[in-house]
Protein backbone atom coordinates (compact mmCIF):
# COMPACT_ATOMS: atom_id res chain seq x y z
CA UNK A 1 0.00 0.00 0.00
CA UNK A 2 1.20 3.40 -0.88
CA UNK A 3 1.27 6.37 1.43
CA UNK A 4 -1.45 8.08 -0.62
CA UNK A 5 -3.76 5.08 -0.22
CA UNK A 6 -3.16 5.02 3.54
CA UNK A 7 -3.87 8.76 3.82
CA UNK A 8 -7.12 8.43 1.83
CA UNK A 9 -8.14 5.39 3.88
CA UNK A 10 -7.34 7.26 7.10
CA UNK A 11 -9.41 10.26 5.97
CA UNK A 12 -12.34 7.99 5.08
CA UNK A 13 -12.18 6.18 8.42
CA UNK A 14 -11.90 9.49 10.29
CA UNK A 15 -14.84 10.90 8.30
CA UNK A 16 -16.96 7.82 9.01
CA UNK A 17 -16.15 7.94 12.74
CA UNK A 18 -16.95 11.67 12.82
CA UNK A 19 -20.28 11.08 11.01
CA UNK A 20 -21.26 8.26 13.40
CA UNK A 21 -20.27 10.44 16.37
CA UNK A 22 -22.38 13.29 15.02
CA UNK A 23 -25.40 11.02 14.57
CA UNK A 24 -24.94 9.81 18.16
CA UNK A 25 -24.86 13.43 19.36
CA UNK A 26 -28.11 14.17 17.53
CA UNK A 27 -29.68 10.97 18.89
CA UNK A 28 -28.65 11.78 22.47
CA UNK A 29 -29.91 15.36 22.14
CA UNK A 30 -33.32 14.18 20.90
CA UNK A 31 -33.55 11.60 23.69
CA UNK A 32 -32.74 14.31 26.23
CA UNK A 33 -35.47 16.59 24.85
CA UNK A 34 -38.01 13.75 24.81
CA UNK A 35 -37.19 12.87 28.42
CA UNK A 36 -37.51 16.54 29.47
CA UNK A 37 -41.04 16.55 28.09
CA UNK A 38 -41.93 13.45 30.10
CA UNK A 39 -40.37 14.94 33.23
CA UNK A 40 -42.19 18.23 32.72
CA UNK A 41 -45.51 16.41 32.29
CA UNK A 42 -44.85 14.30 35.39
CA UNK A 43 -44.30 17.52 37.35
CA UNK A 44 -47.63 18.88 36.10
CA UNK A 45 -49.33 15.60 36.93
CA UNK A 46 -48.05 15.79 40.54
CA UNK A 47 -49.52 19.27 40.99
CA UNK A 48 -52.80 18.24 39.36
CA UNK A 49 -53.01 15.26 41.71
CA UNK A 50 -52.39 17.50 44.73
CA UNK A 51 -55.06 19.91 43.53
CA UNK A 52 -57.54 17.10 42.97
CA UNK A 53 -56.84 15.73 46.45
CA UNK A 54 -57.79 19.12 47.92
CA UNK A 55 -61.06 19.45 45.99
CA UNK A 56 -63.18 17.02 48.07
CA UNK A 57 -62.18 18.94 51.21
CA UNK A 58 -63.18 22.23 49.60
CA UNK A 59 -66.49 20.80 48.40
CA UNK A 60 -67.17 19.36 51.85
CA UNK A 61 -66.69 22.77 53.46
CA UNK A 62 -68.97 24.42 50.89
CA UNK A 63 -71.66 21.74 51.28
CA UNK A 64 -71.78 22.43 55.01
CA UNK A 65 -73.39 25.74 54.08
CA UNK A 66 -76.90 24.69 53.10
CA UNK A 67 -77.61 27.75 50.97
CA UNK A 68 -74.51 27.35 48.81
CA UNK A 69 -75.13 26.63 45.12
CA UNK A 70 -75.07 22.89 44.50
CA UNK A 71 -74.69 23.29 40.71
CA UNK A 72 -71.18 24.73 40.96
CA UNK A 73 -70.11 21.91 43.28
CA UNK A 74 -71.50 19.29 40.89
CA UNK A 75 -69.63 20.92 38.01
CA UNK A 76 -66.41 20.81 40.00
CA UNK A 77 -66.83 17.13 40.91
CA UNK A 78 -67.65 16.17 37.30
CA UNK A 79 -64.55 18.01 36.05
CA UNK A 80 -62.45 16.26 38.70
CA UNK A 81 -63.75 12.83 37.67
CA UNK A 82 -63.15 13.65 34.00
CA UNK A 83 -59.48 14.29 34.82
CA UNK A 84 -59.07 10.90 36.48
CA UNK A 85 -60.61 9.16 33.45
CA UNK A 86 -58.38 11.02 30.96
CA UNK A 87 -55.51 9.02 29.51
CA UNK A 88 -53.62 11.31 27.10
CA UNK A 89 -51.82 14.56 27.78
CA UNK A 90 -54.35 16.43 25.64
CA UNK A 91 -57.40 14.99 27.39
CA UNK A 92 -55.84 15.56 30.83
CA UNK A 93 -55.04 19.15 29.88
CA UNK A 94 -58.63 19.71 28.75
CA UNK A 95 -60.04 18.16 31.94
CA UNK A 96 -57.63 20.21 34.04
CA UNK A 97 -58.85 23.36 32.31
CA UNK A 98 -62.43 22.46 33.20
CA UNK A 99 -61.43 22.03 36.85
CA UNK A 100 -59.70 25.41 36.77
CA UNK A 101 -62.79 27.06 35.29
CA UNK A 102 -65.04 25.39 37.88
CA UNK A 103 -62.72 26.54 40.68
CA UNK A 104 -62.80 30.11 39.38
CA UNK A 105 -66.59 29.94 39.42
CA UNK A 106 -66.61 28.49 42.93
CA UNK A 107 -64.26 31.14 44.33
CA UNK A 108 -66.16 33.93 42.59
CA UNK A 109 -69.47 32.63 43.92
CA UNK A 110 -68.04 32.25 47.43
CA UNK A 111 -67.40 36.01 47.43
CA UNK A 112 -71.16 36.44 47.77
CA UNK A 113 -71.41 34.26 50.87
CA UNK A 114 -69.87 36.04 53.90
CA UNK A 115 -70.25 32.91 56.04
CA UNK A 116 -68.05 30.93 53.67
CA UNK A 117 -65.54 33.74 53.19
CA UNK A 118 -65.12 33.99 56.96
CA UNK A 119 -64.69 30.22 57.38
CA UNK A 120 -61.04 29.62 58.25
CA UNK A 121 -60.97 26.12 56.74
CA UNK A 122 -62.39 27.41 53.44
CA UNK A 123 -59.84 30.23 53.34
CA UNK A 124 -56.94 27.81 53.98
CA UNK A 125 -58.16 25.50 51.21
CA UNK A 126 -58.68 28.43 48.86
CA UNK A 127 -55.12 29.65 49.54
CA UNK A 128 -53.71 26.16 49.08
CA UNK A 129 -55.53 25.60 45.80
CA UNK A 130 -54.62 29.09 44.57
CA UNK A 131 -50.97 28.33 45.31
CA UNK A 132 -51.26 25.03 43.43
CA UNK A 133 -52.83 26.89 40.48
CA UNK A 134 -49.89 29.31 40.38
CA UNK A 135 -47.41 26.44 40.54
CA UNK A 136 -49.35 24.65 37.83
CA UNK A 137 -49.11 27.72 35.57
CA UNK A 138 -45.32 27.75 36.02
CA UNK A 139 -45.06 24.04 35.28
CA UNK A 140 -47.26 24.39 32.18
CA UNK A 141 -44.90 27.06 30.90
CA UNK A 142 -41.87 24.80 31.43
CA UNK A 143 -43.70 21.91 29.73
CA UNK A 144 -44.57 24.06 26.73
CA UNK A 145 -40.96 25.29 26.49
CA UNK A 146 -39.76 21.68 26.51
CA UNK A 147 -42.29 20.65 23.86
CA UNK A 148 -41.46 23.67 21.71
CA UNK A 149 -37.70 22.93 21.84
CA UNK A 150 -38.35 19.30 20.94
CA UNK A 151 -40.77 20.13 18.10
CA UNK A 152 -38.28 22.58 16.61
CA UNK A 153 -35.39 20.13 16.86
CA UNK A 154 -37.18 17.22 15.16
CA UNK A 155 -37.93 19.46 12.17
CA UNK A 156 -34.43 20.87 11.70
CA UNK A 157 -31.86 19.42 9.33
CA UNK A 158 -30.01 17.13 10.06
CA UNK A 159 -32.01 16.17 13.18
CA UNK A 160 -35.09 15.52 11.05
CA UNK A 161 -33.41 12.41 9.58
CA UNK A 162 -32.63 10.87 12.98
CA UNK A 163 -36.08 11.87 14.31
CA UNK A 164 -37.70 10.29 11.26
CA UNK A 165 -35.73 7.09 11.80
CA UNK A 166 -36.84 7.04 15.46
CA UNK A 167 -40.43 7.84 14.36
CA UNK A 168 -40.58 10.88 16.61
CA UNK A 169 -43.70 12.98 16.07
CA UNK A 170 -44.60 16.47 17.19
CA UNK A 171 -45.85 16.71 20.76
CA UNK A 172 -48.93 18.70 21.83
CA UNK A 173 -48.55 21.92 23.72
CA UNK A 174 -50.54 22.40 26.92
CA UNK A 175 -53.06 24.94 25.65
CA UNK A 176 -55.73 27.03 27.26
CA UNK A 177 -59.16 25.73 26.33
CA UNK A 178 -62.13 27.81 25.33
CA UNK A 179 -63.66 27.08 28.75
CA UNK A 180 -60.79 28.88 30.48
CA UNK A 181 -61.02 31.87 28.14
CA UNK A 182 -64.67 32.53 28.99
CA UNK A 183 -65.81 34.84 31.74
CA UNK A 184 -67.02 33.15 34.89
CA UNK A 185 -70.81 33.23 34.94
CA UNK A 186 -72.38 33.42 38.34
CA UNK A 187 -76.08 32.97 38.84
CA UNK A 188 -76.88 34.34 42.27
CA UNK A 189 -80.30 33.71 43.69
CA UNK A 190 -80.79 36.15 46.50
CA UNK A 191 -83.58 35.50 48.99
CA UNK A 192 -86.80 37.45 48.41
CA UNK A 193 -87.92 39.73 51.24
Amino acid sequence: MSVTTLVVLGILIFGLVALVGYVFMIYNGLISLKENIQKAWANIDVILKQRHDELPKLISVCESFAEFEKGILDRLMKAREKYFKASSVGSKAKASSEVTAALQGLFALAENYPEIKSNQHFMQLQDRISHLEETLADRREFYNDSVNNYNIRIQQIPDVFVAGFLQYKKEELFQVTEVEKQDVKIDIKLPQF
